[in-house]
């Protein structure tokens, strides 16, 4: 066995690898030479060990892929696991070195003497590792075939210094870059191996890489494309199997790519392998047909698919295996060239192609419906500034710098990819894009085989052009950059136009005018001086009808709605109103009402609510918000409905994510002819949350004021018909996948009573689907001199005084609307009559037994006024059949006896039913951010 040295300072591996019969362990020789190119002497190597990252629960991949919403290595078989089993090490002259924990992903080896920089150590490595299985992350070994990367022990490049640990995390990071690799495997007989690599013989590989290796072992070959033209020699491979319609489209698509990209950035590599988790997590995001029920709808043809998908998989490969960075803090210049890179090839090719592509096209009925949208006109260009729009909305954006592991999967394309690339493509579009793509091609050609820093780049672009200085800063806080459109004032023959920036940095904008009759379009780039916030800038009139800032979202601004002017007609310096029927991507050009009919049942008094909506909400959230609903109550024959006003203020970098105030009223009916009136003023505090995270945390504040007709039964026991409540409260919820669990604590009060509430609620699912979940309840009146129970703690049901619980039958006492459960109060699920006017605590556990099926048991202690202290419990069956919407109770054994055995048990089945959209949202977005 012996190592290939090829030139100083690089690091070298001769590897020997037999692959078990069963295709689950891998016995490895390995020889490498280890050269320190730090600037330090080193006493020891480290070694990165990353097969022990599946080894158990608790690891940094363990932890990520549950952030991810994915349990499956959480809760892996022994035999399904990744781990070292043993490992010898020797040094040059054959000395053993010993290891402490083989455990470990992070291997500390001291040496002998010590390593100064520029000199280079021998160590020779024999070690047996099981392999993990496939599906966790794409990596390792099935039944199909077996995926080898990041498995071999390798020394840590980008961290010689030994100062901290680094965890495997699947976040496709190099860690083994200006190497030369010898590999020679010995494998099953039938199998096949595909690499990145360079195939010397039969499973022999060799080469020089600076990216980490890649292989793939199956039974089946998987097919190849080679692009031979005048400029490019390129071999493209595949991991997996292509249709032919797939490959005859790859094979007219691949040449123009790698033409295209090469033009840009100045070289393409003689071998590009993709695998099929690559091609997965690069491939164009929101181009897929879209699938409701039986119904297929097709946005794009399978060329343009293959087309767009491709595009970007083959840029980012060859950003990946070209450029050397840490990902971990570095990620934002490769993921923005790449975003960089579509947006050129979509302006070139699919300029006026539309976000959702032929969908709107698609007739119902003889009609488009979807032409009525907004969206059906956005173009497909405009995806890069609609994502950020969206994320930036929500304050869940990060800095464009965060460390990678701590960026949400949302802001990995919309912040780290998609903002980034449109920052590039302005500065391209500023200084001329010939400049910026040679001096691109200029600075990777001159770092080859180099680790970089990218704000390197940067400071390059702005020496070349200093209206792009402002970027290196820009990296390092979140966003919140906007310009506006204040006003404009013709003189003579000329539009003097006044440009407001809301930051004092020297950023320039791009301002286009357009005629209406010829709808001629001029472009004027405006350099905005430093320290200034606002800019006067003087046109020639001409016919201008409408004067638009940074059109077609090309710069990440904060809010684009004030970038529109119109310069002549009714609307002249403002904007025109335009109503909408459905919610809809925002149309910045015009202030939007959407106007969309009601129609739901409320309950038996006002029967069906029928009536229109109007709100200025879109799918993007905005700051200030409005919506009024005024319907018919065909119960009553009145006019009922609510309304809301709010406000929000979102601080880009500060402790709070947002801070609301707002007002609200309602007037509907709680009972035969009984109507109640309610009038809020309300504040929130959501504070800051990294995006990635599960927690969240909040404040609410609320005066509520309320007013009640009453019947003649309620007047006669001197019941309540007006009546304000002053509420406090703190909320925390961790919605992690395992161990999900939440707290609150609330005071309210009136002039009659105080009382504080704390409920805390832990679910852990034990095994995959199987939960059990605990909730605890406590509550206490302060001071209770209430001249009834309607403020009183409910056992079984919850006394709806503040008309919160959106209550099918508010004021039922039989019925199917009367076996409504609420999981508030006491929790209990029997019938068990009265209410609680001093204290009560309570626990509610609740197990899966098998599949849909679970068991509940409740028990609690409770105290009225003037009577002894009681203990009340009661156990069932409970059946999800929507988990966490519908659920239905089957009560069993209790205190009040066994129910089963009760004439009425029909009418002790009780039921949850949530019909809340923001609830299903949250849950499928979990994952995301």
């Amino acid at each position: 066995m012996g190592v290939v040295e090829v030139s100083a300072q690089k690091d070298s591996i001769y590897i020997e690898a037999k692959l078990s019969s069963d295709k689950k362990t891998l016995n490895i020789n390995q020889e490498l030479v280890y050269y320190n190119n730090s600037e330090k002497d080193l006493n020891t190597v480290k070694l990165l060990n990353w097969v022990s990252a599946y080894r158990k629960r608790g690891t940094s991949l363990v932890y990520r892929k549950l952030e991810d919403r994915n349990n499956d290595l959480h809760f892996a078989k022994s035999e399904e696991q990744g781990k070292l089993l043993s490992l010898n090490i020797k040094s040059s002259d054959n000395q053993d070195i010993s290891v402490n924990n083989i455990s470990e992903e992070n291997l500390f080896l001291p040496l002998a003497k010590v390593l100064k920089p520029g000199e280079s150590v021998k160590l020779q490595l024999q070690y047996q590792m099981q392999l993990p299985d496939k599906k966790f992350t794409g990596y390792g070994t099935s039944d199909k075939n077996i995926a080898l990367k990041y498995f071999f022990i390798v020394p840590d490049h980008f961290d010689p210094d030994n100062i901290s640990q680094r965890n495997y995390h699947d976040i496709e990071e190099s860690i083994s870059f200006n190497t030369y690799w010898t590999i020679n495997f010995d494998i099953p007989v039938n199998y096949f191996i595909e690499s990145n690599l360079q195939q010397i013989q039969m499973n022999s590989f060799k080469g020089y890489l600076d990216s980490d290796p890649e292989f793939l072992i199956s039974q089946n070959e998987f097919p190849s494309i080679k692009i031979n033209t005048e400029d490019i020699n390129t071999e493209v491979k595949f991991g997996y199997n292509l249709t032919p319609e797939e490959k005859q489209n790859l094979e007219f698509y691949l040449p123009l790519h790698l033409k295209f990209i090469k033009e840009k950035i100045g070289s393409v590599p003689e071998k590009i392998f993709i695998s099929d988790k690559f091609r997965d997590k690069e491939d164009f995001f929101g181009n897929n047909d879209i699938t409701f029920l039986k119904f297929r709808f097709r946005l794009f043809t399978e060329a343009e698919k293959t087309d767009m998908d491709y595009f970007g998989i083959i840029a980012k490969k060859i950003l990946d295996e070209g450029i050397i960075t840490d990902k971990q803090d570095n990620h934002w210049f490769k993921n923005g060239l790449k975003s960089y890179l579509e947006i050129q090839y979509l302006n070139k090719f699919y300029s006026e192609t539309k976000l959702l592509g032929t969908l709107p096209e698609t007739k119902i009925f003889g009609v488009k419906p979807l032409k009525l949208f907004h969206a059906s006109k956005v173009k497909l260009i405009d995806r890069y500034g609609l994502a950020y729009q969206y994320i930036m909305s929500q304050n869940l954006d990060q800095k464009i710098d965060e460390k990678f592991t701590v960026l949400s999967n949302f802001n990995d394309m919309a912040i780290s990819g998609f903002e980034t690339g449109s920052l590039f493509n302005y500065s391209a579009d500023k200084m001329g894009y010939e400049k910026f793509n040679t001096l691109l091609k200029n600075y990777i050609a001159e770092n080859t085989d180099k680790q970089i820093n990218p704000k390197d780049f940067l400071k390059e672009l702005s020496q070349e052009d200093k209206t792009t200085g402002y970027l290196t800063d820009f990296l390092e806080h979140k966003n919140r950059v906007n310009f506006k459109l204040k006003r404009f004032k013709k003189e003579d023959d000329s539009l003097n136009i006044n440009i407001y920036k809301n930051t004092l940095s020297s950023i320039p904008v791009k301002l286009e005018t357009e005629t209406r009759e010829t709808e001629e379009k001029k472009e004027y780039w405006i350099e905005t001086d430093e320290n200034e916030k606002s800019k006067m800038f003087s046109i020639p009139a001409l016919d201008i009808y409408k004067i638009t800032l940074n059109n077609d979202f090309i710069f990440p601004e904060s809010k684009y709605r004030d970038n529109f002017l119109y310069a002549k007609g009714f609307f002249s310096n403002t904007k025109k109103i335009k109503l909408k029927l459905i919610k809809d991507i925002p149309n910045p050009e015009f202030n939007e009402i959407y106007i969309s009919p009601r129609v739901r049942f409320n309950n038996t008094y006002d029967k069906f609510l029928i009536g229109f909506n109007f709100k200025n909400q879109s799918f993007f959230d905005q700051k200030f918000l409005y919506s009024v609903t005024p319907t018919y109550s065909t119960g009553t024959g009145k006019m009922t409905g609510s309304g809301a006003v709010s406000y929000s203020f979102l601080p880009a970098e500060s402790i709070l994510r947002s801070l609301t105030f707002g007002v609200s009223g309602s007037y509907f009916h709680y009972d035969y002819d009984l109507a109640y009136r309610k009038a809020s003023i309300f504040s929130n505090i959501n504070f800051r949350k990294n995006p990635r995270s599960t927690v969240s945390r909040g404040i609410g504040l609320s005066y509520t004021y309320f007013e009640r007709d009453l019947s003649q039964a309620m007047i006669d026991r001197h019941d309540y018909d007006k009546y304000n409540l002053w509420s406090v409260g703190y909320g925390y919820s961790d919605s992690q996948m395992i161990h999900e669990k939440s707290l609150s604590v609330s005071t309210q009060g009136m002039e009659d009573f105080n009382k504080i509430t704390a409920e805390a609620f832990y679910r852990w699912e034990f095994a995959p689907k199987q939960k059990l979940s605990v909730r605890l309840f406590g509550g206490y009146f302060l001071r209770n001199d209430t001249r009834n129970n309607t403020f009183n703690y409910g056992i079984s049901r919850v006394s709806d005084y503040s008309f919160s619980y959106n209550l099918l039958g508010q004021s039922a006492n039989s019925g199917i609307l009367s076996q409504q459960f609420i999981l508030a109060d006491g929790g209990f699920k029997s019938f068990i009559p009265g209410s609680v006017n001093k204290w009560i605590t309570s626990a509610n556990v609740d197990s899966s037994v098998w599949k849909i099926f679970h068991i509940y048991a409740d028990a609690g202690v409770y105290k009225n006024k003037d009577q002894p202290t009681k203990f009340i419990w009661d156990t069932g069956v409970k059946v999800r059949v929507i988990p966490d919407f519908l659920e239905v109770y089957f009560p069993i054994q209790s205190s009040l006896g066994f129910e089963p055995s009760f004439k009425d048990y029909a009418r002790r089945i009780r039921y949850t039913l949530v019909l809340n959209l923001g609830s299903i949202i949250n849950a499928a977005r979990r994952g995301w951010y």
